[in-house]
Parts: C-alpha cells; sequence; structure tokens
C-alpha cells in the first residue's frame, strides 16, 4: 500500500517551455515572448499550465504503474503561475481512495493542488 506518491521535478527553462509550445503549437506570447509578456500583468513568461501538470502523471505512473495512471480521475487547480527557470517538484498523499497531489516551487508554494482517484476508485 502506498501513503505517498514519488516525488518528480523538472527545471522549466526556456528550451522546456518553447519545446512544450512545439508539441502543443500553443505559441501564445505569454509563454514564448518575453517583451510581450513582461507587459501583462503576469509581468514577465510563464509556463504553459499543462507542462507542470504533467509532472502529477509521471508521479502517479512511478508509483502506481501505467494502468492505475491511464484511467484516473484528476481535479486540480492552477493556483500560482510558473515562472521561466522556476524548479517545479509534483508528488501526493493518501487521501481515502485517492491522493492529494501537489506541485510546488523552488520556494514550496503551491502552483497545482488537487486530487486523483486512480483507476478502479482506490488506491492500492
Amino acid at each position: 500500500m502506498t501513503d505517498a506518491l514519488k516525488t518528480v521535478s523538472k527545471r522549466v527553462d526556456r528550451a522546456a517551455i518553447r519545446l512544450y509550445a512545439e508539441i502543443t503549437n500553443d505559441f501564445n506570447p505569454i509563454h514564448v515572448d518575453p517583451e510581450f509578456a513582461r507587459q501583462t500583468a503576469m509581468g514577465g513568461v510563464i509556463a504553459h499550465g499543462m507542462l507542470s501538470l504533467n509532472l502529477v502523471w509521471q508521479s502517479l505512473r512511478a508509483s502506481l504503474g501505467d494502468e492505475a495512471a491511464s484511467g484516473a480521475v484528476l481535479d486540480v487547480r492552477f493556483v500560482r503561475p510558473v515562472r521561466e527557470d522556476d524548479v517545479v517538484t509534483a508528488g501526493g498523499a493518501r487521501d481515502g481512495d485517492g491522493f492529494e497531489v501537489w506541485v510546488r516551487n523552488q520556494n514550496d508554494e503551491p502552483v497545482i493542488v488537487g486530487r486523483v482517484t486512480p483507476a478502479g476508485g482506490t488506491a492500492p
């Protein structure tokens, strides 16, 4: 029985953001144009939310395997933007039949919070 999900980390540098934009064809200037992004309410480039959320899936797969992850139900909120050069870490702790999950930046500030129920409705 797993009480905590394995943590997974990534440095979200300009190259990672650019590669994600290319893979998803999402070239919103808030993600890829520093001059534009500086003039917005965000005050600078922010990473695509799904780039960081992917770490939750990696954590789930590393902890419970592909089968539990492939049919999992995830409910999250994006609470803080991920900035260029942030180091983000995903993990989670058992909560009933699932896990409370999170992604935090290098300052231990939550950027994504939520809950996941693995396939089958209960966590192994």
